[in-house]
């Protein structure tokens, strides 16, 4: 067991170092000479890139609003500062997304929200994402095959989606199975995990259920959930294009959507933090496989994962820490300040009588 961890943690590096090795230094002479292009930037498209990225943010944090229920009702700003901290983690861990995840439950639960609905705006705001994405991805290819040809990239793409979508319509139909049945398989599982109660881990599953229920006879939720998650991805895309555009390049519409959801998701398999590395080759790399100049795409996906990737880390962590501070803790301190007033008031009173 003491072997495992270290053996896992190689294997990651030897993967990163092939996938850097193949992808990433063949476009290196593409970014030299990129360098040329940076005196000729356009700084009004770099500012709509920058709109465009924030306006992807504040629409997962919608999407992520559309899954919780109607109380208590929480502010799109402190979505918004919840979702930023946990980009901190995706972007700086491997497999970043479940601790990410983790961290979000906890931040929505201190904000006053139910651990059910909690979890289930989660995982309905991350899975509905990816489903959007992968259909996105299908659709792209659909149209760009039989103009472009095929990539061996493509299968693989559309395998990690099968795995996906075949995962989620096995956990759907697990929490929609009857009631009586459902809750042998929580118990029986319950029962062979560690800390776990069989009661509490029951009653989460229904809740769960019964949020999944609300959303499928809503039509309006559903609607509204897929809208924000599509504008989560588009707008994301569109920063992007402006990126690439401002250093000169403008790609069709397939030749943009088509690298860019492969990019994310290969960037989905958990070697690197947040995909760094794997995101940036095969943006790179399609790109200039549907015509766009290398040098151009190499400084144009630079400047997108730097406002995509790095600018949100030391803005999550500054959003994590008004969260510790304007939260619980600055309730427990308010309270008790309250309580200290009171206090004082009362002795007030009885010296005065």
């Amino acid at each position: 067991m003491r072997l495992r961890r270290p053996l896992i943690h190689t294997a990651k590096a030897i993967v990163f170092l092939f996938v850097f090795n193949t992808f990433v230094i063949p476009q290196l002479a593409g970014a030299r000479r990129a360098l040329d292009l940076i005196g000729q930037v356009n700084p009004v498209l770099v500012g709509a890139a920058l709109v465009a990225e924030l306006s992807s943010i504040v629409a997962y944090a919608l999407l992520t609003r559309s899954a919780l229920p109607l109380e208590p009702r929480l502010r799109v700003e402190r979505l918004l500062r919840i979702q930023l901290s946990t980009k901190v983690v995706t972007n700086l861990v491997p497999g970043g997304t479940a601790p990410a995840s983790a961290l979000g439950y906890r931040l929505l639960v201190a904000s006053g929200v139910q651990g059910a609905d909690a979890g289930f705006a989660m995982a309905t705001a991350g899975i509905g994402s990816a489903v959007v994405l992968n259909l996105l991805l299908w659709l792209a290819l659909l149209v760009s095959i039989p103009l472009f040809g095929f990539n061996p990239l493509y299968a693989t793409a559309a395998l990690i989606g099968v795995v996906l979508l075949g995962t989620f319509a096995g956990l759907v139909a697990l929490l929609r199975m009857r009631r009586e049945r459902g809750d042998r398989i929580v118990q029986a599982v319950a029962r062979r995990l560690p800390f776990v109660k069989e009661e509490p881990a029951v009653a989460l599953v229904r809740r769960l259920a019964e949020r999944i229920d609300e959303l499928a006879s809503s039509r309006v939720i559903l609607v509204r959930a897929v809208a924000w998650a599509s504008a989560n991805w588009l707008l994301d895309a569109l920063c992007l294009y402006f990126f690439l555009w401002a250093f000169g390049g403008r790609p069709t519409v397939i030749g943009l959507l088509v690298p860019y959801c492969l990019a994310n998701v290969m960037a989905a398999i958990p070697i690197t933090p947040g995909g760094l590395g794997i995101m940036e080759a095969t943006l790179i790399s399609t790109l200039v496989g549907f015509g766009l100049d290398p040098g151009v795409a190499a400084l144009g996906v630079s400047a997108y994962r730097l406002v995509s990737f790095w600018l949100p880390i030391p803005l999550g962590a500054l959003a994590y820490g008004s969260l510790r501070v304007g939260g619980p803790i600055r309730d427990v301190v308010r309270s008790a300040g309250q309580a200290a007033g009171a206090t004082s008031a009362g002795e007030a009173s009885g010296a005065a009588g």
